[in-house]
């Protein structure tokens, strides 16, 4: 697994954060993130040649619990997430 970041925007921590997150919750099916250098404002994440999100294509960062749903379905899919599989209940209910 990549995630390539803009060394311009400072976006080191963030790719770190992401990567210690993927880290710890497939300990074993991921062999390694690699934090690569970019510029330009990208923020990429890819796994085995497949890009999973680019922050330019999306308008913005991908949600840690729906990166970690998107990694699952590739290398684990029978694996539970926990809370990181629950979905949005959305507004109705909610006193709106």
């Amino acid at each position: 697994m990549e995630i390539e970041y803009c060394t311009q925007c400072r976006w080191l921590m963030r790719a770190a954060w992401t990567a210690q997150e993927l880290l710890t919750t497939f300990p074993q099916e991921l062999g390694e993130v690699a934090l690569v250098p970019g510029a330009g404002g990208v923020f990429d994440i890819g796994l085995d040649g497949e890009l999973l999100w680019s922050r330019k294509a999306e308008g913005g960062f991908a949600e840690i619990p729906l990166l970690k749903q998107m990694v699952r379905d590739r290398i684990a899919p029978d694996r539970k997430l926990g809370h990181s599989d629950r979905k949005p209940a959305g507004d109705a209910g909610h006193g709106m």
